[in-house]
């Protein structure tokens, strides 16, 4: 691979016109296509085989028409005065009349009685549309505001839920924005230069633009789920900014060594470039195997997040060889003095003071990590999953008011509607049953109210309303949907014929956790288990990949014990704006799993292949932990300061499942890097010694050799000749031992010859 990717650079820094104008083409093709065929993402979750789907595949079959988007508005008089005032009868009566005509609407209903709370202040009305929610138009949705403006006019509260209206906040514009400019500063401290540290940042930009163009491409053929453009937007800068960074980091540091620029841009694609294109390659398949979940929706999301991580291995490898190519020798200094001393090379510099550090006594260290990491995800033992319900949100939307109003006039149970399908297949009585059930059911302590809501023409399929007295999020509501399904399998055997099914929100919320629960065990497996052969085919090594396997568990667990405390618990939550606490997303665990495997192997090949660089070179298992962090630690902590501010931006962006991904891919790589990779993991290597980088030779010659440390890299000579065999460190050591004796090779940085490519000199 480090041979391939060496000639992928040459010619990439060579060609730097053509390689730039390459991406630029395939940018404007992609947002043509985007400007042609984008359509809008759904917040829907869909969940085939469950029995909330089935019942909702029933009642389109059986009730067609009824399938389209549906907006409550919910009103609240002022305080000291009641709906039922003639000046606003006369406002519902006049707002139900324009309901009626308002474009793609095809039913109204409410603001009566029985819509009515005991205390007269609060009603509702339910505006029913021919289509789906995200094919309802501007036109429609504005209609729907100018019809109630009177009525706010007159100072009554309007809110609305159903997803017509919303006010939910998107993570976007200002959540990226936020991430960039941290990880602006930390790459211009990091690689001692304004113009140098706006490398990466081109690198992400060109990734996200791409990839999110292709995502519009996409929702032209396929529905995506609305959360996965934001996704594929974080892993796109997180991991568009690292990539470039640590072939970019790589290439400075050989050429301050003195090594001829168009050589070094070549040198860094193989050797750092190698790393980034196994640790991308991880990354996309651990996303890619969310498919193994079955869930469409999760499997989409996946596939679009790999696709972005995609693009932007592509691009390390190609754009960033050919901006370097247009830096040429001026990669080396920084245009700003305080920039540019802190980036330069230090007699002992960080990486190596840490490394003495926590392998001076590495058993402390690794019981510190434990002990930190351990208490970190105590609360995981405690995790609820579930889906969000509008409860959850910020007070500042019209869907979180709509619910309070809801809850206040109506009680907790009436934001968690129930809904008991009974079909009889050529039967025509199904409307006594649902009756008779509707009675056997109100006996329950948990339900307010039980009615039989609908039967088809046909007489065949019957609906019974059931209102609980607990809210969507409660476990006294997941319970009564258990008891529920138990007493509908006890009708079906004891009338042959009749089959029931419950949907509605909890009902929907409780089969998404029970699939995915099963899926989880499994999934974890897979990635366990890929973890160890791919870090096996690049390591060489029996010990190394096991603990690093084992490192991402702890990582894992730390990060889904904070989101247990956080949005589950409601610790800290004033801290990050988290106004209602909740069940854990259901599909948070698999997705962070997914993700979290990727970044972690990313930091883990970072850092460890340097030390195994080191190692190869000099035969010292302890002495390369000191040689690999020297050289390594510094950009490993940059990357993952930059990932962590990136990932964090989004949890403040106002989406309570952003925000929740967000916070768990921050804190998860934050300990990672940090904790695990840069602490935990020298300490182990230094306890290990050389057994650490230990194989059967039997294993060694059956697995083939990646060679991401370039070990086995051949470059060619200036004259044509014999190609000659380079490691990748040769060039550090000829320069240490150089200024050992008073020599700089800075200055070949600045030698005309040193910035042509080396078969043109």
């Amino acid at each position: 691979m480090a041979n391939l990717l060496y000639r992928l650079g040459a010619a990439a820094a060579r060609r730097r016109w053509i390689v730039l104008a390459a991406w630029v083409a395939v940018l404007a093709a992609v947002g043509i296509g985007a400007a042609t065929l984008s359509k809008p993402t759904s917040s829907s979750i869909t969940i085939p085989g469950t029995e909330s789907q089935r019942a909702i595949e029933l009642l389109a079959e059986k009730f067609p028409g009824t399938g389209g988007a549906s907006a409550r508005i919910v009103v609240a008089a002022p305080d000291g005065h009641t709906l039922t005032e003639s000046t606003y009868t006369e406002l519902a009566s006049d707002a139900l009349a324009a309901l009626s005509k308002a474009p793609q609407v095809i039913a109204v209903s409410g603001f009566i009685e029985s819509t009515l709370s005991t205390d007269k202040r609060i009603a509702y009305a339910d505006v029913s549309y021919a289509v789906a929610v995200a094919d309802i138009t501007d036109e429609a949705k504005e209609a729907l505001e100018t019809i109630v403006a009177p009525a706010r006019a007159a100072g009554l509260q309007v809110e609305f839920s159903g997803g017509v209206i919303s006010t939910t906040e998107e993570a976007g514009a200002s959540a990226e924005l936020y991430g960039i400019i941290i990880a602006y500063l930390v790459l211009a401290v990091t690689l001692g230069g304004l113009m140098i540290a706006g490398m990466p940042l081109i690198n992400a930009l060109v990734g996200v633009g791409v990839g999110m163009l292709g995502i519009q491409v996409v929702t032209g053929f396929v529905t995506l789920n609305s959360t996965a453009p934001a996704l594929a937007t974080m892993l796109g800068l997180a991991v568009g900014i690292d990539y470039a960074l640590f072939i970019v980091a790589r290439h400075r540091q050989q050429v301050h060594d003195g090594m001829p620029v168009h050589e070094s841009i070549a040198t860094a694609t193989a050797t750092a470039g190698s790393a980034v294109v196994f640790a991308g390659v991880t990354v996309v398949i651990a996303l890619c195997g969310l498919a193994v979940a079955n869930i469409p929706f999760l499997t989409v999301m996946g596939l679009c997040a790999a696709a972005t991580v995609t693009i932007t291995v592509l691009l390390a490898v190609t754009l960033v060889p050919a901006i370097l190519g247009f830096a040429g020798g001026r990669i080396a200094k920084g245009r700003i003095a305080f920039l540019n001393r802190r980036a330069e090379p230090k007699p002992n510099p960080f990486g190596q003071r840490w490394a003495r550090i926590v392998t001076a006594q590495p058993w402390l260290t690794v019981i510190a990590c434990l002990a930190v990491v351990g208490a970190m995800a105590f609360p995981v033992l405690d995790m609820r999953l579930g889906l969000p319900s509008d409860g959850t949100k910020s007070t500042d939307t019209t869907e979180r008011r709509a619910y309070d109003l809801l809850a206040e006039g109506f009680g907790d149970g009436f934001n968690a509607p129930l809904t008991l399908v009974l079909s009889g297949s050529g039967r025509t009585d199904m409307a006594d049953i649902a009756t008779a059930a509707a009675t056997a059911l109100k006996d329950d302590a948990d339900i307010a109210v039980a009615a039989p809501a609908a039967t088809n023409e046909a007489g065949d399929v019957s609906l019974l309303a059931i209102i609980p007295k607990s809210g969507p999020d409660s476990e006294q509501t997941k319970e009564l949907v258990t008891r529920i399904r138990t007493a509908g399998a006890q009708a079906e055997a004891r009338q042959a014929g009749i089959t029931t099914y419950v949907t509605g929100t909890t009902a929907f919320n409780n089969d998404v956790s029970d699939k995915l629960s099963s899926a989880l065990a499994p999934f974890l497996i897979l990635i366990v288990v890929l973890a160890l052969v791919l870090l096996l085919l690049v390591f060489r090594s029996i010990l190394v990949p096991v603990k690093a396997a084992v490192g991402f568990l702890f990582s894992l667990g730390a990060s889904m014990g904070m989101v247990t405390l956080v949005f589950q618990e409601g610790h800290l939550g004033g801290l990050f704006g988290i106004e209602a606490t909740g069940p854990i997303l259901s599909f948070l665990p698999v997705l962070v799993i997914g993700i979290l495997f990727g970044l972690a192997m990313d930091y883990e090949v970072f850092l460890v292949s340097r030390i195994k660089e080191a190692f190869t070179h000099h035969d010292d298992a302890r002495q390369a932990i000191t040689d690999g962090m020297r050289d390594s630690a510094r950009v490993v902590t940059a990357a993952g300061l930059i990932m962590t501010a990136v990932f964090a931006a989004f949890i403040f962006g106002g989406d309570a499942t952003i925000m929740a991904i967000g916070f768990a891919l921050a804190v998860g790589v934050a300990v990672d890097a940090f904790i695990v990779r840069m602490t935990l993991v020298p300490a182990v290597l230094h306890l290990l010694g050389r057994s650490a980088w230990w194989m059967p030779q039997w294993l060694q010659r059956v697995l083939p050799n990646v060679d991401i440390e370039g070990t086995q890299l051949v470059r060619p000579t200036p004259d044509g000749g014999t190609p000659v065999h380079h490691h990748a460190g040769d060039i550090r050591d000829v320069a240490e031992a150089n200024r050992t004796i008073g020599l700089d090779h800075t200055d070949a940085t600045r030698s005309p010859a040193a910035e042509e490519p080396h078969h043109r000199r």
